[in-house]
């Protein structure tokens, strides 16, 4: 996100929902919804998911739905000097500073 912010110029805000709160993430309320709509169907092979994911509805919108094929790499981590550069880069809310997070373009 330090690298976007730059790459834009444009200052980002990241909000984090806290643990156990999913009742206020949109995100978490549409999987609840879809879950609903397949009512236990057998979801046997990938065009039968994409299927069933195509035609629920959210707020009256069907959702765009795409199959990744992409492979994501397992344990990426910083070392800990980049991670330092990125903290230095980033003004944490006192309040809460593991859920708000701004990033100021460079």
């Amino acid at each position: 996100m330090v690298e976007f912010t730059d790459y834009t110029q444009t200052a980002v805000q990241l909000l984090y929902y806290p643990p156990y709160h999913s009742k206020y993430n949109p995100v978490e309320r549409c999987w609840g919804i879809l879950e609903k709509h397949w009512n236990g169907a057998k979801l046997t092979d990938v065009q039968t998911m994409l299927g069933w994911a195509m035609s629920m509805t959210w707020k009256g919108i069907h959702p765009v739905v795409e199959l990744s094929s992409k492979i994501y790499q397992k344990g990426i981590s910083l070392t800990k000097k980049a991670m330092q550069d990125v903290e230095a880069r980033i003004k944490r809310n006192t309040t809460l500073p593991k859920w708000d997070i701004f990033i100021q373009p460079t």
